[in-house]
């Protein structure tokens, strides 16, 4: 409770009474209440800081701007950990690439790559060749995750259905990330991304099974939740939920249509904002950044949006993701235009963007060996 003085208050209660009798007692009383006030005050302030402060081990409520930062004594890290899923040879150097950025940004919690069953295997690799993209290249990627990263190293059997895109047939293996139970909670990050700052708050989000952004793009002819960063509380039965979603699921779904259909008016809500930006928004058309800002009151501010940002996803259909390389007039037909500010030309968007890639291709060359993968084989 908040107690103002009104700038109209009339004359106080004890000049209401002449005697000094009753002057004296209106200012005893008024003394009483304020000591009254006073300590419910201390006390809805010890019970607010008392709710407010996790004990070990637990998580803390996020405020207006996102989960608050915590002590690193509040938190025992190695109960939640960092998550990838590697399908082949292709998203495991940028598997690699992301955790290069979590060590780097200094996150606490555990790396953890699940990686297919026999790719870390030296006589498949001596068979298949010693070439850039080969069997003993990802070998040496996988050393360098867990030597230079810390990343623990996961075989798994890749999940695989038939689906009317192949692009996402594999994408399943995701949902693995519910049956990690050696730990309390796991954030899936799809390695197509840039890391652009630690994301370690996240786990101190208040408990729920499941936490993932909006699809703001699709809205409002869709109202979903993307799954391309994802929370979970991993747990025998909630593993068990998804596997018999999954095995009912349809040709057009896929991980982002399954966890939808568990979860989509139950699961917590990452802001989207900071920590789900695409790379197509600095593409869009003016009156379409509404989406994303979640106001069409906001001003678009292209600078602003990117330095808050802490997520940045590959999404700029009809161009590829940046490691399968694109037509040079593809690209540059696709980039974004420059505007009309006040009168001045301004290519803010397109250089931000431009960068975005440049930057992508330069630490896949350092990280990897090479910026464009290679073909298989």
């Amino acid at each position: 409770m908040i107690v103002t003085k009104s700038p109209t208050m009339g004359p106080s209660i004890s000049d209401l009474f002449s005697p000094r009798r009753a002057r004296v007692w209106v200012a005893f009383t008024l003394t009483c209440a304020l000591l009254l006030f006073l300590a419910r005050q201390r006390g809805a302030a010890a019970e607010w800081n008392a709710g407010q402060q996790p004990p070990p081990n637990s998580v803390a409520a996020p405020d207006e701007q996102g989960p608050k930062e915590v002590r690193e004594d509040e938190v025992d890290w190695s109960k939640f950990a960092y998550l990838q899923y590697v399908t082949n040879s292709h998203y495991l150097c940028n598997s690699v690439m992301l955790f290069g950025q979590l060590h780097q940004h200094g996150s606490k919690a555990d790396r953890v790559m699940m990686y297919p069953e026999g790719m870390f295997n030296l006589e498949v690799s001596e068979a298949a060749g010693r070439g850039k993209g080969g069997k003993r290249h990802d070998i040496e990627l996988l050393n360098k995750a867990r030597d230079d990263f810390n990343v623990k190293l996961v075989p798994v059997s890749v999940q695989h259905r038939a689906t009317a895109d192949s692009t996402w047939a594999e994408s399943f293996t995701k949902l693995l990330a519910f049956n990690q139970t050696q730990y309390s909670r796991v954030l899936s990050l799809d390695s197509d991304a840039v890391l652009l700052g630690s994301v370690d708050e996240l786990f101190t989000l208040p408990p729920s099974p499941v936490a993932m952004p909006r699809a703001y793009w699709l809205y409002p002819e869709e109202k979903k939740l993307a799954s391309h960063i994802l929370l979970v509380e991993p747990s025998a039965e909630e593993f068990e939920r998804v596997l018999d979603a999954t095995n009912k699921g349809g040709e057009d779904e896929y991980d982002m249509e399954i966890l939808n259909t568990l979860y989509q008016d139950s699961a917590m809500v990452i802001p989207h904002r900071r920590y789900a930006l695409l790379t197509q928004v600095f593409r869009w058309e003016d009156g379409e950044h509404a989406k994303y800002l979640g106001s069409d009151r906001e001003e678009w501010d292209p600078i602003e949006v990117f330095n808050e940002a802490k997520y940045l996803h590959f999404s700029d259909w009809p161009l590829p993701k940046p490691w399968l390389g694109a037509a040079e007039d593809l690209r540059q037909r696709l980039e974004p235009k420059c505007r009309d500010k006040d009168g001045v030309e301004s290519c803010v968007e397109r250089d931000i963007w431009n960068g975005i890639y440049r930057d992508f291709h330069e630490r896949r060359q350092r990280v990897c060996g090479y910026s464009i993968d290679p073909p298989e084989g």
